[in-house]
């Protein structure tokens, strides 16, 4: 490293060595890496409302610790945001005001008023989402008037039919279907203190009807299904009840053939807690085995510790393996690289190659070969798990001789290229979900009702498929994935993340793929991406973005607060396009050993991820510790060398 000075070069290698350090000391005792999963204040809350709805022994220690959780990351505006001080939310405010009240908080607390003022002075609680509204339904606040009727019978239509389960998302059809008993039944939460929040409403909640157009719906058409949302609420009850008994059988038998063990139907909380509160109204005892493992499930993603506790929405063991993993073997050295092959040996068994899963509908011939983003989720593998895995099995025996992945290796690939969508991208779980349309029903006011093919998912998989050997010239996969990539560029040079926060994760997932896709350097594409990325870099050297990039009046990429994932992001992309001696290269390296705190690693309260855009928002625990590793390793390793040509996809 000829320009960087002996003193750099060894902060340089103390803070990888720190950081690999660190990273290794969070290792499970059978190989993987787990790291917590924050959502924002709605699963916390939705877990004690829960626990009242089936009124459950109260569990003294076990709310007042959540309930310091909610009352800390109450922000400034009185409400709660959706990200670390973020604007206010309603649905969010709702749940959390409603949760703490449930624990005993005083109306009268001063947390507690300044919540109802903010609520009130946006309305007030009837501008709550679709989802807040069914849970309020349940407990009687509001009536299922103001939440859209779910005939349960949508589980008898043929696939011809314009709405159909398989024309949804994976996390839609799994919420939806206990969902739709539930609204089927109408069941009352037990809720034995008889608390309620009418004071948040500037009305009558029970006179409130249907919600209003979402920004992101056509009016047209939503006033189409308005229409046949109000025709079903006038012939729902005349609908024959061997016919609606033949429906609630239906979406049984399509629950009972997912509910996965303890790790539960989709391994996400919302369809494992309607599933406890379906079985509750279908009258079954909280010793029936589905309602009873389904149940010891959801206290599975209980993070318990010191004086806060809260529940997350899911857990993520296979990305945090694969992507750690990633981050030693750059690193390298006699202890990373072990840990890294145990991590990888873990995972080999993990590689789901029985289960036809609901992806299956539209891919019929392929043979399944993908890994979940959980413990087990075998109806759901998803593309970008699998992309990541099979890239770090392909380094892990390229670099290092390392035999024992080859078959997980082309099974993996095998199961991507059949998973490829017509439009030449790749969703995360699931083939073509392009009906549009759905997200004008008046259910879908988040706009997340569809998983379509999407740019950073889309380059993981044409980064794997480049590891292993395609270029654009050789492989039809990899021709179609980059020109849905050039298609897909916005004009400043980005593109969007839909998984991570985003157009700084976007640009770095696309750059990594076309470096490996072999897309020249002097590419007008990846020339303009480069300076993009460049022109944001923030003045103390790191990058960060704002989840508000995310709104529907698209403005590109919004400032924020440098965060050491973001950086690393940027590094990563930046060095992928051939930028390692860039001047914005060395100050972002500079900023992470800057910002490296006492054991290694990287403070950030800030989100830098994404469930839904827009609705949902994760803050991944694991992202601050192994991503910076991963951009000074990468940095260190291509100074190193005279080519400084990054050869892996990621």
């Amino acid at each position: 490293m000829d320009s960087v000075n002996a003193t750099s070069r060894e902060a340089l290698e103390s803070s990888i060595a720190s950081a690999t350090q660190g990273v290794l000391g969070f290792q499970q005792a059978d190989g993987h890496w787990v790291f917590e999963l924050e959502a924002d204040c709605t699963i916390p809350a939705e877990y004690i409302l829960l626990r009242h709805y089936l009124a459950e022994p109260v569990d003294v220690a076990l709310e007042a610790k959540i309930g310091n959780y909610l009352r800390r990351v109450q922000g400034a505006h009185g409400g709660w945001p959706l990200v670390h001080d973020g604007e206010f939310d309603m649905s969010a405010s709702v749940k959390a005001y409603f949760a703490l009240k449930m624990i005993g908080d005083s109306v009268d607390a001063p947390h507690m008023v300044r919540a109802r003022e903010a609520i009130h002075a946006r309305g007030g609680a009837i501008h709550s989402n679709v989802f807040t509204r069914f849970l309020l339904a349940t407990f009687g606040v509001v009536t299922w008037r103001a939440v859209p009727v779910l005939p349960i019978e949508i589980m008898l239509l043929p696939f011809w039919s314009p709405f159909h389960l398989n024309k949804i998302s994976y996390w839609a059809r799994t919420t939806m279907v206990p969902l739709m008993v539930i609204a089927a039944l109408k069941p009352r939460a037990r809720n034995p203190k008889g608390v309620g929040i009418d004071e948040l409403f500037l009305q009558d909640p029970r006179s409130i009807g249907m919600t209003a157009k979402a920004p992101h719906q056509s009016m047209a058409w939503f006033l189409l299904f308005r229409s046949l949302d109000a025709i079903l609420r006038v012939l729902e009850p005349m609908f024959p009840k061997s016919l609606r008994k033949r429906a609630i059988d239906a979406a049984l038998a399509f629950t009972e053939e997912r509910l996965n063990g303890e790790d539960g139907m989709g391994a996400i909380y919302p369809p494992m807690a309607n599933i406890v509160m379906m079985y509750d109204a279908l009258g079954k005892d909280e010793n029936f085995p589905p309602r009873a493992i389904t149940r010891r499930g959801i206290d599975k993603l209980l993070v318990i510790k010191g004086e806060e506790a809260y529940c997350q929405p899911c857990v993520s063991p296979v990305w945090d393996t694969t992507l750690t993993a990633h981050a030693l073997l750059e690193a390298g050295g006699d202890k990373a690289v072990p840990a890294a092959k145990q991590g990888l040996d873990w995972l080999i068994p993990r590689q789901e190659l029985e289960v036809k899963g609901d992806w299956a509908v539209k891919r019929p011939d392929a043979r399944p070969g993908g890994w979940a983003f959980q413990y087990n989720n075998a109806h759901y593998p998803d593309l970008d798990d699998t992309a990541v895995v099979v890239m770090s099995m392909d380094r892990m025996r390229r670099e290092h001789g390392t035999t024992g992945y080859d078959a997980a290796i082309d099974r993996g690939r095998e199961w991507i290229e059949g998973m490829q969508s017509d439009d030449g991208g790749w969703a995360a779980f699931d083939v073509n979900n392009l009906e549009y349309y759905l997200n004008n029903i008046p259910f879908s006011d988040h706009g997340a009702l569809l998983d379509p093919p999407t740019e950073d998912v889309t380059a993981r998989c044409i980064s794997m498929l480049g590891q292993l050997g395609e270029t654009e010239r050789t492989s039809k996969h990899v021709a179609a994935g980059v020109a849905y990539l050039r298609k897909t560029q916005h004009p400043e040079g980005s593109w969007y993340g839909r998984w991570g926060m985003n157009f700084i994760y976007g640009t770095w997932s696309v750059l990594c793929a076309l470096n490996m896709a072999g897309v020249r350097h002097d590419d007008p594409m990846m020339r303009k991406a480069a300076a993009w990325l460049a022109s944001i870099q923030n003045k103390d050297g790191g990058w960060g973005e704002d989840a508000v990039s995310y709104r529907l009046d698209y403005r590109g990429w919004e400032p924020a607060p440098s965060t050491a994932s973001q950086t690393a992001w940027a590094l990563l992309a930046l060095m992928a396009a051939g930028e390692v001696d860039h001047p914005a290269v060395a100050r972002g390296v500079e900023y992470l050993i800057a910002t490296q705190n006492e054991k290694g690693l990287w403070d950030e309260q800030r989100y830098t991820a994404t469930g839904f855009p827009r609705v949902f928002y994760l803050r991944y625990h694991g992202y601050p510790k192994f991503f910076p590793l991963w951009a000074l390793a990468r940095y260190r390793n291509l100074r190193n060398t005279n080519s400084r040509v990054v050869g892996v996809g990621m």
